[in-house]
């Protein structure tokens, strides 16, 4: 059983009450989709920046084989994991902190994939709970954020990638700066082999962040006012901050010849600010 810090605990909390409002109305859905427009992938139902961009640059990305096992870490809900599960022909781990998250993923999976294929459960960003080099390739959607320690999340995810694995994250460095990457993933052991841009990304967070504000009547009566308030004030504290947004997909890749001592910690993280994943 994974053993959660005060601060995941908090997080859990959030995101229980974060994802049982959401599940109990299709508003946030119907604005996500709205800011999105033809890029909005339906199916997989985002609260997140996942459009069918990302969903395309992940599987480019990931070169995983059928039958080969993907995690989709901090899966919230599971859209995404699930969608590239069916779409790769691969198995599927998701796990995220929040246990209303995986409950909700686990209810959707026979949409996507037979029972066999994909498992959902609790865990954490730096504690995952998987066995050592279990997986071919992960995925991280704007979750990364949620790490007290990002090398120590980056140093698990090397823990639980085969050898050549790969970890395809989404990351917001707040002054774009792209050298803090190549630290911290050599400090997990991992190899920095793409950064993508994500040039359309602040746009999309602005659209979404204006939808709250013109809809906040309707999202308190559909949600309550505690989620209203943790949105609007989300969106009131990110909104300036988006001129200034670099957004970006990282791909890392475990070395072949990866083994547990190569497996370091001890980097400075540096500030990243993402939005709600």
């Amino acid at each position: 059983m994974t053993t959660f810090s005060d601060r995941e605990r908090e997080q859990a909390a959030h995101y229980d009450e974060f994802h049982a409002a959401r599940a109990a109305s299709t508003l946030v859905s119907r604005l996500y989709a709205q800011a999105m427009g033809d890029a909005y992938p339906a199916e997989v139902a985002p609260s997140s920046s996942c459009d069918w961009t990302l969903l395309g640059a992940l599987v480019g990305r990931l070169q995983l084989r059928p039958g080969q096992v993907l995690a989709d870490i901090g899966c919230g809900t599971g859209g995404a994991g699930l969608w590239l599960a069916r779409a790769l022909n691969v198995n599927l781990v998701g796990i995220d902190v929040c246990a209303t998250a995986v409950r909700l993923a686990t209810e959707r999976q026979n949409d996507f994939v037979p029972a066999d294929r994909a498992r959902f459960t609790v865990g954490s960003l730096e504690t995952t709970g998987l066995p050592d080099e279990h997986v071919h390739g992960l995925v991280c959607v704007d979750a990364l954020f949620n790490a007290g320690d990002r090398v120590a999340a980056l140093t698990e995810f090397h823990r639980i990638l085969t050898p050549g694995g790969r970890a395809v994250i989404t990351r917001v460095l707040s002054d774009g700066v792209r050298h803090a990457i190549g630290s911290q993933a050599r400090s997990a052991g991992l190899i920095v082999e793409h950064i993508d841009n994500r040039p359309d990304e602040p746009a999309l967070w602005r659209r979404v962040y204006r939808l709250w504000s013109a809809h906040e009547a309707d999202l308190r009566r559909e949600l309550g006012n505690d989620q209203t308030d943790r949105m609007l004030a989300e969106a009131h504290r990110m909104l300036p901050r988006l001129d200034r947004r670099h957004a970006v997909v990282v791909t890392l890749r475990c070395p072949l010849s990866a083994t547990p001592s190569d497996r370091p910690l001890g980097s400075p993280n540096t500030t990243e600010s993402e939005g709600t994943g």
